[in-house]
């Protein structure tokens, strides 16, 4: 790789600058190539760059004398370029740098270390304190998934699943020529909410990157996305908003969503460093995220068909909780929108009518429950939640494998005896979801249960402003609240109420004057649909 120095830089500047006093040529530097420059050559960097590449040289002299011809069948996850890479940057890079300037440095320092092993290497090693996963979603997208791979090898993936989400074509055949990927077959074409939540189960990464097989994106656009979830960001998305096409032509999903954006006013003016804006709503095809907010937040509701709204009801879910999303602003990745929902021909029309009655019944005013969360029980109880802290209290949850549990006031109990004489039904939650909620001290017999659901049925109150533990509250206008340890805890929709069979239950009706006088505590959502075995 030819490195650009600063006496060439010099030289240019003299052509360019011909006539003037030869002291002024040397340090003027006119505009356009000053813009050209890469910013690593201010405040000194150039020097930093120049040492990656001598440490570079160095360290790919040594990897060839001990590795031989090995390195090449080695992921770079696990190869010595990614391992002394990251020495070298913990020894002389004092302060954590932005992601161009460190791409700059990766490139430097791979450039010294391709030289001396004398072959060519375009990876880009990073020095991350955290592993870093990605999962691909192909529906028949045999031209652009080994070019999608090939991207992706380049870049420090402990792992990379490939969902073949219904594939008819020759997919499976480009995933197995790349060693990185792993490959989960589905035989049937279940949509992007059910393979993008199979791929992270089948994960231990701590970052999780979410992207399709049909779209090739360079390693140099995705590394910031890994790059700054490692820094703490708890999820970053692309923003496409800037290179739409005029509204007038634009498909019909495309539209609703950029008609949303525009009147929402998601972006928040607070740029970063490096270009990257908070903003209250993003929907995009590539997202990254910490495995730590996965576990928290959940897996994507399967209640979806296809594609289309599965992206904002799990966003939404995320800012419940109080955690924060943000543009990729220094990152550009080009989305030809719709292609796989226009392969649905006749019936794209159905799927998206039941994906956005799905998701209206579900959440009913979905950015007014983000709202009176951040300025009410956020504000009066700080602190991030849990996906498990919007479950209501007084409720039978089970898993995939059939084990059941009392969830009460926020922790999950055991069932002594089995729960066939508890007379409700148990919910179905995924096993991960399960593992977030605390254990209680003890187990429960159904007859314990049972005696707390009929107290929690009771119609009269203990005493004025207070009622029985988990009773359920109906105000003036319908909604539907539980009483939880001095608060009511609003349900999100009728919906929610039936998805955790809470519908047909007692309530206590309350005048408003009554309710007004309580505060209001976390919402309470419904919990993701699930049709996926595995989970």
């Amino acid at each position: 790789m030819r490195r650009r120095t600063r006496r060439s830089v010099t030289a240019r500047s003299r052509i360019n600058w011909a006539g003037r006093k030869r002291r002024q040529e040397r340090r003027a530097i006119p505009k356009r190539s000053r813009a050209a420059l890469p910013s690593i050559y201010r405040a000194g960097e150039g020097k930093l760059a120049d040492a990656a590449y001598q440490a570079g040289l160095l360290a790919g002299g040594k990897a060839d004398a001990e590795e031989g011809e090995g390195e090449g069948d080695v992921l770079l996850y696990e190869s010595p370029l990614q391992r002394a890479f990251s020495d070298w940057c913990a020894a002389h890079v004092k302060k954590r740098p932005d992601i161009r300037t460190m791409i700059r440095l990766s490139k430097s320092y791979t450039g010294g270390y391709a030289k001396a092993s004398g072959r060519k290497d375009t990876r880009i090693p990073l020095p991350l304190a955290r592993t870093a996963a990605a999962v691909v979603c192909a529906s028949n997208e045999q031209d652009t998934l080994g070019k999608v791979l090939q991207q992706l090898e380049r870049l420090p993936f402990q792992e990379v699943i490939v969902v073949l989400n219904g594939c008819r074509d020759q997919s499976y055949t480009a995933a197995r020529n790349h060693r990185i990927a792993s490959i989960l077959h589905v035989p049937g074409r279940l949509g992007h909410d059910v393979g993008r939540s199979m791929g992270a189960a089948m994960t231990s990464a701590d970052i999780v990157l979410f992207t399709d097989g049909d779209v090739v994106i360079s390693a140099e656009e995705l590394a910031p996305f890994i790059y700054k979830v490692d820094e703490g960001i708890d999820a970053a998305l692309n923003d496409l908003n800037p290179y739409l096409p005029p509204y007038m032509h634009q498909d019909e999903v495309t539209r609703c969503k950029s008609f949303l954006n525009r009147n929402l006013q998601p972006v928040i003016m607070c740029r970063t460093k490096g270009k990257w804006r908070e903003a209250d709503r993003l929907v995009g095809f590539c997202l990254l995220l910490h495995r730590d907010v996965l576990h928290r937040i959940g897996y994507l509701d399967e209640g979806y068909r296809i594609g289309n709204y599965e992206d904002d009801d799990w966003i939404i879910r995320l800012r419940l909780t109080g955690r924060k999303l943000f543009i990729a602003g220094d990152s550009f990745i080009h989305h030809f929108g719709s292609v796989s929902m226009k392969q649905l021909g006749q019936q794209f029309e159905s799927v998206h009518h039941h994906n956005e009655s799905y998701y209206t019944n579900k959440w009913d005013n979905p950015y007014a429950w983000v709202t009176n969360m951040k300025e009410g029980a956020l504000a009066r109880f700080p602190g991030l939640r849990s996906g498990h802290d919007f479950y209501p209290s007084h409720v039978l949850v089970r898993d995939q494998s059939g084990l059941v549990y009392f969830l009460l006031n926020g922790r999950k109990y055991a069932l002594s005896g089995g729960a066939g004489q508890v007379g409700t039904e148990a919910v179905l939650l995924s096993r991960l979801d399960i593992r977030q909620i605390p254990d209680g001290e003890y187990s429960l017999t159904s007859e314990q249960i049972r005696e707390m659901l009929d107290s929690a049925a009771m119609d009269e109150s203990l005493s004025a402003g207070e009622a029985g533990a988990g009773q359920l509250v109906e105000g003036p206008g319908g909604r539907v609240y539980q009483w939880s340890r001095g608060t009511l805890r609003p349900f999100a929709s009728l919906h929610t109420l039936e998805r955790w069979h809470m519908a047909l239950r007692k309530r206590s009706v309350w005048p408003l004057e009554r309710l007004n006088s309580v505060p209001e505590g976390d919402l309470i959502i419904a919990p993701p649909h699930l049709d996926n075995p595995v989970l």
